[in-house]
């Protein structure tokens, strides 16, 4: 069998990989994954039946521990013999683009899922940046998950435009829109008995968040803008699906904003999040970075409309006036103006939610970017002279 070997920063990354694995493995090919330790990493080795090494590996630039973690992976790949690594996320994507180079692999792969360089400043962006064209030199096929991230690497002369593609329509995993992200899979039952859970009310008017709870998700703008609206919409609430981290903290006093208000709900983070759009009337993402967010094409299968940024990565995952509303990057009041707006006018927000879901289904399905990347394993195989029977 074709050994392929994925390797990530964090487990958390791993939700990306389901159903992909299953997928994979019924066309011949062995999958193993790393990433750093972790019970993420544990359940998903036992659910999706796959060989999984921990290796702990920082986001953060850390010399030392990154020389340490780079020899645990040289040591597993010598080991597990891989005909492809597939290298994803920053720190995941230069160790193991670098582990494999060394190990001479017969494809490397490097992901771009996002570039962080681009919201950092001064040495780190230089390094992160640097880091990034590592990658990118080393990798045989660099995939991105969007066409305007892929037209910033080129731009930025991260990778050469002959080298890095976007499969299909782009996006990091596709979206279970006929399955898990389906309004008609939810009773009115189940969705009452969540907003009781939850303390919101049945007329309550739900704007909904998911993702980390950092500053470089726009989070003091989607406070300050919910400061603004709070008032004059008392059957509104706001949800929060996600949970705090200590890497690019949120300020202390937009914190204790959140946490102190009745109407403000949080509710850490969780392995799904299906339900929770079902019980939403829209979606707001004021990012200032992103590859190809998943949220918006996860609420837009669940026909909510979405407040995004306009910025690479979020241009991709909407149709502005079609299925979302853009607004510019830490612009609280052209952020509080999009969600009133929707607020204001349900026929909008019916509009645009049922525009996202049939874009979704003809675009997105999880099914379409499985193929495609499949067939690119078994094209660069190929330009080695490997069959799928691993001769």
């Amino acid at each position: 069998m074709i050994k392929l070997v994925h390797i990530a920063t964090s487990p958390l990354f791993l939700n990306f990989f389901r159903g992909q694995v299953a997928y994979m493995q019924a066309r011949g090919l062995h999958v193993s994954v790393i990433t750093s330790p972790g019970e993420l990493l544990q359940q998903f080795a036992q659910r999706e039946q796959v060989d999984a090494y921990p290796v702990a590996m920082h986001r953060r630039i850390t010399p030392v521990q990154d020389m340490l973690a780079l020899a645990r992976i040289c040591r597993i790949l010598h080991r597990v013999r891989p005909h492809i690594v597939h290298a994803h996320t920053p720190k995941g994507g230069l160790l193991g683009t670098v582990a494999a180079w060394l190990c001479r692999v017969p494809v490397r792969i490097y992901h771009i899922r996002g570039l962080p360089h681009l919201a950092a400043s001064g040495m780190k962006r230089r390094l992160l940046r640097r880091s990034e064209k590592v990658a990118c030199r080393l990798a045989h096929q660099v995939l991105c998950v969007s066409q305007s991230i892929r037209q910033v690497a080129v731009e930025d002369g991260l990778c050469s435009a002959e080298k890095v593609k976007v499969l299909g329509a782009g996006s990091g995993q596709g979206v279970d829109a006929e399955g898990r992200f389906n309004p008609s899979r939810f009773l009115e039952q189940q969705k009452r008995l969540l907003r009781h859970q939850l303390g919101i009310p049945e007329n309550g008017l739900v704007i909904g968040y998911v993702g980390r709870i950092v500053r470089d998700k726009g989070i003091v703008e989607l406070t300050e803008a919910w400061r603004r609206l709070r008032d004059d919409y008392p059957q509104a609430h706001l949800l929060l699906v996600g949970e705090y981290e200590e890497q690019d903290p949120v300020p202390m006093e937009v914190r204790r904003l959140l946490e102190s208000d009745p109407r403000v709900h949080i509710t850490g983070w969780l392995s799904d999040v299906a339900l929770y759009y079902a019980i939403m009337h829209l979606l707001v993402l004021p990012s200032y970075r992103e590859g190809f967010p998943n949220t918006p094409l996860e609420a837009a299968a669940m026909e909510l409309p979405v407040v995004v940024t306009d910025i690479p990565g979020c241009r991709d995952a909407v149709e502005d006036g079609q299925t979302a509303l853009m607004v510019p990057p830490a612009d609280a009041a052209a952020l509080q103006h999009a969600i009133r707006r929707y607020l204001e006018e349900p026929e909008l927000r019916q509009r645009h939610g049922k525009a996202g879901r049939e874009r979704v289904l003809k675009h997105f399905r999880q099914e379409l970017l499985w193929q495609a990347l499949y067939e690119e394993y078994v094209s660069l195989l190929g330009k080695r002279n490997i069959s799928l029977d691993g001769e």
